[in-house]
């Protein structure tokens, strides 16, 4: 899994790398215990969006409606799953 950083901390790595261009990619990254791929791509995100990297925050929702819709999408996935573990102890039981 991902490690998630902050904007605070993605905008200083692109300060970082902007003011040590000569260290690279990887050295870059490597000094900020970050990959190699990350740091470009907040360099490339920073250069499209006037020095700064977007986030959308917690739970990456644009808004409480897509919040919710995703809660409900998982709550169903869970009773579905609920279902077939039922299902399978019943056919288990019957037999």
């Amino acid at each position: 899994m991902s490690k998630q950083y902050d904007k605070q901390f993605k905008e200083n790595a692109v300060q970082y790398y902007l003011a040590h261009k000569e260290l690279g990619w990887n050295k870059c990254a490597e000094n900020l215990g970050v990959s190699r791929n990350a740091i470009r791509s907040w360099v490339k995100a920073a250069a499209e969006n006037a020095g700064e990297v977007p986030t959308r925050g917690s739970g990456n929702y644009a808004s409480d409606g897509e919040k919710e819709n995703a809660r409900l999408r998982k709550e169903l996935r869970d009773t579905k799953d609920a279902l077939e573990i039922l299902k399978k102890a019943i056919s288990i039981l019957e037999n």
